[in-house]
């Protein structure tokens, strides 16, 4: 079923739908709920929980992350969020009592946080 909907979501998002950042209100909202938090409003890594997992959260706008997030839209997103690391985010924000309610993502939520997360990378530049 993982691996049907990381293709899915691969699939999808190969046309995505321009979106302006100022638009992407989904997008951000899910950024500023779900990621910020460890990845900063910033995305370089600076949020109150960046250097308290193992590995440290890393800095999103780096050379990269860019061209995975290019090379594979839609897929980087989706794959953090299904968690192939294991347990690291849940027990990062456990250990540090920070508590994220349960989602129940769509293929428009991944498009919306790739999209957001692309125009912030872009305009750090």
């Amino acid at each position: 079923m993982k691996t049907v909907l990381i293709a899915l979501l691969a699939a999808s998002s190969l046309t995505p739908i321009p979106v302006s950042l100022a638009e992407n209100a989904n997008g951000k909202n899910l950024y500023v709920q779900r990621c910020a938090v460890c990845h900063g409003a910033d995305i370089k890594g600076t949020g109150p929980l960046a250097h308290k997992s193992n590995p440290p959260t890393p800095d999103l706008t780096t050379a990269a992350f860019k061209k995975r997030l290019n090379d594979y839209p839609g897929v980087i997103v989706s794959s953090v969020i299904l968690r192939p690391n294991g347990n690291l985010i849940p027990k990062t924000l456990q250990e540090n009592g920070v508590k994220i309610a349960p989602h129940a993502w769509s293929v428009k939520d991944f498009r919306d946080l790739n999209e957001y997360m692309v125009g912030l990378i872009a305009s750090k530049r």
